[in-house]
Order: C-alpha cells, then sequence, then structure tokens
C-alpha cells in the first residue's frame, strides 16, 4: 500500500495555502489525505476528512462546538480528535509524513496530533512561532519547524517560496527508502553532559565494540524525556543512566528539569539499568544576568555566555539522594548504582570550582541509607565518575545484566 502524506490545519482560516501545497505534493506523485481542524467557518479548501469527523473523534458535534463559542474547549476537542485520527490512519500503515502551517493555534492543534505518531515518519510544521522556544510544540518527538517568516495569510512572491519549500521538503521525506543496517543491534540509552563525557565516551566505545548500539542523550531535559520516552516504547534494551543532573534542575528550580518521572521508565520496564551520580554537583541557568536574586550568594560558575551552574549544597544533595534512591527502587528488573567517590563531574574534583567531599558525601550517604539492596546492587569505586575505569566498570556491568535477563 503506497503511502500518503497528511496534510492537517485550519480550512476555513488558511484553505487556500492548503491547496497550494497539496498540489505541490501531489505533483510529486505522493497521494494526500486532507483534515480539516477549522471551526470559524466554510472550509476554503475541499477535505478528505472533515471538521465534523474531528470533532466527534474529540467527543463533541462540531455543531455543538461552534455554538458554545469557546476558543479553548475548540482547541482541546480538535487537538484530541486529529490526534486519534492520525493515530488510527497510522496504524492502517498509510501515513507517509504530516504537514501542517499555523499561527499559535493551528501550531498547537498540528503539533499535538504529530506527537502521537513515532520517530521516524516525517513531521512537518510550517509555523510564526518556530524562531521562538518550540519545545512545547516538538516535545520529545522529531518535528521539524520551519520559520514561516511572515504570516500565513495568502500567496504571494515572498510566501509562496516558503510553502513550496516545505511542500517540496515533506515530499522528499515521504519519498525518502532508508538503507537497512547490516545487522540489528540491541539499543542502549545513555545519559551524558558536557563534564561527564569522557566517562560516557568510554562506557560507549566499550559498548559499541561489544556489538551493542549507544543512543546518547544530552540531559538538558528533553533529553531525558526523549530516553525515558524511547525505553516506554519498547525500543531500548539496557540504559547507562550515567548523567542524573537533570534531577538537581527538577527539585531546585533549574532551567534543565525532565520533570518528576525521570528515572521511572527503566525500573517500571524491568530493563537492566546501570546508574550513577553524573552531574549532581550542579543546577542550571540560562546567561548570568538571568540567575534568580535568591541564588546569587550562592558558589556559581559561568560556563560560558549563555550557561550559568550552580553548586548543590549539602541539604540539596541529601534530598536528591533520598529522590533517586526511591525511583531506583521501583525497579523490576536488574539495576546496580554506581558512587563515584572522588567527585561526580569534571569541575566536581580537587582544584576545582565545584569540588565539594561534604557534599557528596551527604548525597553518597542518603543513597547509601535508603536503596533497598533487595532491588539495587550498589557499587562504590574510589574515583571520580570520568575516570576510565570506572566508566568501563559500568559498562561491563550492563553486559553482565543483560545478558542475565
Amino acid at each position: 500500500m503506497d503511502k500518503k502524506v497528511i496534510i492537517l490545519g485550519t480550512l476555513d482560516t488558511k484553505g487556500k495555502e492548503f491547496k497550494f501545497i497539496r498540489e505541490i505534493i501531489e505533483s510529486q506523485g505522493i497521494d494526500t489525505i486532507v483534515i480539516n481542524t477549522g471551526v470559524k467557518g466554510q472550509a476554503l479548501c475541499k477535505a478528505d476528512i472533515s471538521n465534523e469527523e474531528v470533532a466527534k473523534a474529540g467527543g463533541i458535534s462540531i455543531s455543538e462546538l461552534i455554538a458554545q463559542n469557546d476558543r479553548g474547549k475548540a482547541m482541546d476537542v480538535m487537538m484530541k480528535g486529529a490526534a486519534e485520527i492520525v493515530l488510527n490512519l497510522y496504524k492502517e500503515g498509510i501515513v507517509g509524513g504530516i504537514i501542517s502551517l499555523g499561527g499559535s493555534a493551528g501550531t498547537t492543534i498540528a503539533t499535538y496530533a504529530m506527537r502521537v505518531l513515532p520517530v521516524g515518519v516525517p513531521k512537518l510544521m510550517v509555523s510564526t512561532l518556530a524562531s521562538g522556544d518550540t519545545t512545547p510544540y516538538v516535545g520529545t518527538k522529531d518535528i521539524t519547524m520551519m520559520y514561516s517568516v511572515v504570516d500565513i495569510s495568502g500567496i504571494n512572491s515572498f510566501s509562496s517560496k516558503i510553502l513550496a519549500n516545505a511542500a517540496y521538503a515533506i515530499s522528499g521525506m515521504a519519498k525518502t527508502v532508508l538503507p537497512k543496517m547490516k545487522e540489528e543491534k540491541p539499543l542502549i540509552g545513555a545519559t551524558m553532559f558536557g563534564v561527564t563525557t569522557p566517562c560516557v565516551t568510554k562506557a560507549r566505545e566499550y559498548l559499541e565494540s561489544k556489538g551493542y548500539e549507544v543512543l546518547v542523550f544530552h540531559a538538558t531535559g528533553t533529553g531525558g524525556k526523549a530516553m525515558e520516552d524511547l525505553i516506554e516504547g519498547g525500543f531500548i534494551k539496557g540504559v547507562l543512566d550515567i548523567t542524573t543532573t537533570e534531577w538537581c534542575d527538577e527539585l531546585v528550580g533549574g532551567v534543565l528539569s525532565a520533570g518528576p518521572n525521570r528515572l521511572e521508565a527503566a525500573g517500571k520496564k524491568g530493563i537492566p539499568q546501570v546508574v550513577s551520580t553524573g552531574a549532581l554537583d550542579m543546577v542550571n541557568f540560562g546567561p548570568i544576568e538571568t540567575l534568580p536574586e535568591k541564588f546569587k550568594s550562592r558558589n556559581i560558575y559561568k560556563h560560558n555566555a549563555s550557561v550559568t551552574l550552580m553548586r548543590t549544597t549539602i541539604d540539596e544533595n541529601e534530598k536528591l539522594g533520598e529522590i533517586i534512591a526511591e525511583k531506583l527502587n521501583l525497579s523490576k528488573g536488574n539495576t546496580a548504582l554506581f558512587l563515584p567517590l572522588k567527585g561526580v563531574s569534571l569541575i566536581d574534583v580537587e582544584g576545582q570550582p565545584f569540588y565539594g567531599p561534604k557534599e557528596d558525601k551527604a548525597l553518597f550517604n542518603k543513597l547509601r541509607e535508603n536503596i533497598n539492596r533487595e532491588k539495587v546492587e550498589l557499587i562504590e569505586m574510589d574515583m571520580d565518575i570520568n575516570n576510565e575505569e570506572f566508566a568501563l566498570a559500568m559498562a561491563k556491568k550492563l553486559i553482565e545484566m543483560i545478558q542475565e535477563s
């Protein structure tokens, strides 16, 4: 069955623009499925799936929705309805890609629907919001955001170039035939930060030499969320969670939190996991002038013009130890916790700005006190986290646990 490109959006306000991209996509020999999510009036472009069908999938008739005249309610209904329809089309095996155009409302509805599709399915959003913070729209999925530069309101000599580029882009992605890998290797998820890079690199190289494929996630909040999503999706066979720093930001109020469910997916799924305390010495903020006033007397390190780091305190480390122990105690599969007794990052070693033996001791003591030793194997090594021996020990332990399971 030939795959089709879904074109999803508000045909009552941007129908001419959607008709324009549909004609280009179909000129490339690709069939389309046009879904109308508009609620304001008559569709200006023929839809294959009407707004009535979308609203019904969202739990209400379109006439009732229009009569209520509640923009927020309409957004929620059309988001949920569009997502359900898109997911059902994907399950039928006919989705080769999805594209949309929009401002704030259109972007919100379309990207919500895009996020129900798995990683790898082409997703392209042309938006007036694509030059700002796209986190609410992209989340942890591979959505390509294209900035529209001008408002999406008509076809002119300027907008036609942008929309045409988008249409040809989704066409190219939809027609792409991915090369087959020579062999399918078990996937390992690993977490890394700049200050744990030597450790992760050494462990990754060893795992790859033993026939594993390692996906490295930058522990920037989104990275941790993405890894947890892939674990829940069943893609990951083992986890090397070296860099658990996102919990510092969640606890203290930094900018790189991965949310309260970080460190849960592997345990709940019973996936073998080796965990460490990488970069639990730091909370992340933006440029130094954005540092909250209440923290300005703390141990601060200007990493670069865009990143300011703050050393975690003894009290914070005690709380981090309790939280991480609580998460690991949920484990249903093989779990090992490695403690690097001489430092948790490149800048938490003697002579470096975040060197903190007392802070680290508080962290390690709380982990020792709270870990359920029947579920979690505790391994302590008298070296810092970036020592090659420490990295290899974690990698070897993970392979051992994967083979056991």
